[in-house]
């Protein structure tokens, strides 16, 4: 039999019908990865538990829906359509069989050879064979193509970069606060379809008992358009959002609710309840918002802050912001936190204030008045978040390139870079507000459903583990 000679590295050239002989033969190898089975997933529609449920992992089942769904003719099909015959080639018919399974790191190599060729309409049968690393044949069979009659020899074409959204942190988180009793909680004026539907859906999920503060009818009225079944929840009828915001935080100072989610209204009107000075829910630590953000393209969990409090905050204020997110992140597990304290540029530069404030935060962390994790700056996003950009610019720290906690100079930048990570890299956003009594859960209608319920999760855990330590000192 006759191998088919390689085609000059870069290109790729096909066989003619006239060219080609019984007995010619190409092949290839693949290893089959988790990413191929949810690339697949995502190209067929096909979300078969059998295809992407770990639980199905070891199965025989598994096995043999990814052969048969996934390898089986496309392995096949890519010899005929780049190797041989090639370009050109119009695939007519097959006839496979599936011998044993395929798993995940399994290493199948597709090898087609030339049986039979067939004048009348340029028609070539070949053999077909799949085995795996252990020579055990997996798939045999036969296919039939329309060969070329054309030579082609073109530079080979560069795939697209193909990139898949993974959340798996966020069900791990959900199925961790899950794991206990649910807490009850304070929904501020939820008289809309999206806050209603949210604090529903956490509650299904066992995280939060709904305590609704609002307008009952209005409350009612959003429920029977969202058809959710409210009956069973207990509701506080207030006439309107500002009198929700007083009456939901009077529920936390009195122990009746453990958490305090927004609902439809403005962010300004339930912080003015929070922070009110006889009545509301500070402490001594400034309240600030942080982005718990599971991005598919990153490493670890990612959080930013301050994108929807503190508009321009004070040195002081920065280090309640840090300290607010060291203290969330080692709560959701993560052992000592880096922060890169953001800038424009890594270097100090009197001309941009935030620089002078990431050297000063640096040095407060040095003395003790932050505390529990690594503070570093000032840092340009790309050389936080990117071990290479970091290496560039000759960057020696045990921050850069490996950030966990991302601080951004003002609400502007913070409210744009969680946006663009959600929008552009397909992350998820879960968030709270941290230096309260009691953790506050924001939610927006641009949120996911998946994100809504996720940031209840980090309330809950937060929740609990302030229970099992003394509070934040009221102010």
């Amino acid at each position: 039999m006759n191998a088919l000679p390689a085609a000059p590295s870069g290109f790729i050239e096909n066989r003619t019908f006239d060219e080609i002989r019984v007995g010619d033969h190409a092949s290839l190898s693949r290893t089959l990865g988790r990413r191929d089975i949810e690339l697949f997933a995502a190209m067929s529609g096909d979300v078969n538990p059998a295809h992407m449920d770990p639980a199905y992992a070891r199965t025989d089942m598994f096995h043999r829906v990814v052969a048969h769904g996934m390898w089986g003719g496309a392995l096949i099909s890519t010899v005929l359509g780049t190797e041989l015959p090639g370009p050109g080639t119009i695939y007519l018919s097959q006839d496979l069989h599936f011998r044993a399974p395929v798993g995940i790191g399994d290493t199948v190599t597709t090898t087609v050879t030339v049986r039979e060729k067939i004048a009348d309409g340029q028609r070539i049968i070949f053999d077909c064979r799949c085995h795996n690393q252990k020579g055990e044949d997996v798939i045999l069979g036969t296919a039939e193509v329309k060969a070329p009659l054309e030579k082609i020899h073109r530079p080979r074409i560069e795939l697209p970069e193909v990139r898949l959204g993974s959340h798996d942190r966020f069900h791990e988180l959900m199925a961790r606060a899950a794991f206990g009793a649910s807490l009850p909680t304070a929904v501020v004026h939820p008289c809309d379809d999206v806050s209603l539907g949210a604090a529903v859906e956490a509650a299904r999920a066992g995280l939060i008992i709904p305590i609704l503060v609002g307008p009952a009818a209005r409350i009612q009225a959003a429920a029977r358009q969202a058809h959710l079944d409210i009956s069973a929840l207990r509701l506080v009828d207030v006439p309107h959002s500002h009198a929700a915001a007083a009456a939901a935080v009077a529920l936390v100072r009195n122990g009746e609710a453990r958490l305090l989610m927004k609902g439809a209204l403005h962010t300004d009107e339930l912080m003015h309840a929070v922070v009110a000075a006889d009545s509301g829910l500070r402490t001594e630590r400034r309240l600030s918002h942080v982005y718990l953000m599971d991005v598919p393209d990153y490493a670890r969990p990612l959080l930013v802050t301050d994108a929807a409090i503190n508009i321009a905050p004070t040195l002081s204020d920065k280090r309640d912001i840090i300290q607010n997110a060291i203290d969330l992140a080692l709560i959701m597990g993560i052992r000592t936190p880096r922060v890169a304290v953001l800038s424009a540029v890594e270097t100090v530069n009197p001309a941009i204030p935030s620089t002078v404030d990431a050297a000063a935060l640096c040095k407060m962390a040095e003395r003790g008045q932050i505390s529990g994790g690594l503070v570093d700056g000032p840092l340009a996003f790309d050389n936080a978040i990117s071990p290479e950009a970091a290496r560039e610019k000759n960057i020696v720290s045990p921050v850069a390139g490996m950030a966990d906690i991302l601080m951004v100079p003002d609400l502007e930048s913070g409210n744009m870079l969680a946006k663009q990570l959600t929008f552009l890299a397909g992350a998820d956003a879960a968030g709270i507000v941290m230096g309260a009594r009691v953790p506050i859960i924001l939610t927006s209608r641009a949120d996911s459903p998946r994100t809504r319920v996720a940031s209840c999760a980090v309330a809950v855990l937060v929740s609990r583990a302030r229970a099992a330590r003394p509070p934040i000192t009221e102010a």
